[in-house]
């Protein structure tokens, strides 16, 4: 009765821990790789937080309307290990930004390149294509704004 009440127990708190890796997503299922966009904007606001960065920028469309867009990255020590640092951009940067398009055509995106106008200092993103979870795919939605 012990042993049958132990392993209802551990198949229990197994099935739980496993519900954060079931929920991280591949680049594939987030995001279109036929859908690139390049887009110019300035920096609002800044996500730097584990599993991935999250930057947004303000964008001036063809049609003269600010949109907002919502760019993730991958994790903090991958950006790091490509030369970033925490403070590498700041609201109110203005950035080029090259990335991939979300499937669910959101003014959402995985940036592969960013590159800071003001110094032209070009830094990759450490979370595009052919990635794997391990290397800074895709997860999931931005978080909330």
């Amino acid at each position: 009765m012990l042993r049958m009440a132990l392993r209802w127990i551990v198949g229990a708190v197994g099935s739980i821990l496993m519900l954060p890796a079931q929920a991280h997503h591949s680049f594939r299922a987030q995001y279109d790789s036929t859908k690139p966009i390049e887009v110019t904007g300035y920096v609002t606001k800044i996500d730097w937080m584990n599993p991935h960065v999250y930057f947004y920028i303000d964008v001036v469309n063809a049609q003269g309307k600010t949109e907002s867009w919502a760019f993730e990255m991958g994790p903090p020590h991958m950006l790091e290990q490509r030369g970033w640092k925490r403070n590498s951009m700041a609201i109110g940067d203005e950035l080029e930004v090259s990335g991939t398009r979300a499937r669910d055509g959101s003014m959402s995106a995985n940036a592969r390149t960013v590159k800071l106008r003001a110094t032209g200092e070009v830094l990759g993103a450490a979370s595009s294509e052919g990635q794997t979870i391990t290397q800074g795919a895709g997860s999931g939605s931005p978080p909330a704004r």
